[in-house]
């Protein structure tokens, strides 16, 4: 998303935790803001420092924190081929019955959500408002925290592995691989 609010597709050509070049159809001017939306990643802000033939580099705003989670994700990312990993999944993806449930924050608020999936460690859910990774919620009576983000929602990581009884008794599943 440009400054005009305006947005457009774009693929990462190479990033490090301070930095990105993004090939785009519409190019950033340089002193630009732009926010990001990355699979994988989630969201990023930055200034553009320049263009490129088919895109524009930005650095990255980020806290020091955030700048080492990115550099964590990023490592996963480059590693996890040579590792024959296909995504950092220990259990099996089950679906619910009945999909929607509620999310709480720690202050209260409560967002209807939908499970897109979910497993004995974990659920991915999409929702309107994303909470910060590390944000701790409760997803029906299950306690986690938001450890990544993605186009339409968040993952959750549960508190403790949870029952394959228990997640039954929550949500109602039927098996899928």
């Amino acid at each position: 998303m440009l400054e005009d609010r305006s947005e457009h597709a774009c693929q990462v050509i190479d990033m490090s935790p301070g930095n990105v070049a993004l090939r785009c159809d519409r190019l950033g001017a340089p002193g630009e803001r732009v926010i990001a939306y990355l699979d994988h990643i989630g969201r990023i802000e930055g200034i553009v420092t320049r263009r490129l033939d088919d895109g524009f580099a930005m650095t990255i705003i980020a806290s020091e924190r955030k700048r080492d989670k990115l550099a964590a994700q990023l490592t996963w990312l480059a590693n996890k081929h040579e590792l024959d990993l296909p995504e950092d999944r220990r259990h099996e993806r089950i679906t619910p019955r009945n999909p929607i449930t509620m999310l709480k924050l720690p202050d209260g608020r409560q967002y209807q959500c939908r499970i897109i999936d979910l497993s004995l460690s974990g659920a991915a859910v999409e929702l309107e408002t994303r909470p910060e990774n590390g944000t701790q919620v409760l997803l029906g009576s299950m306690r986690g925290s938001v450890v990544r983000q993605f186009e339409d929602g968040v993952a959750i990581e549960f508190a403790t592995l949870q029952r394959p009884e228990t997640l039954q008794a929550e949500f109602a599943f039927d098996h899928q691989a």
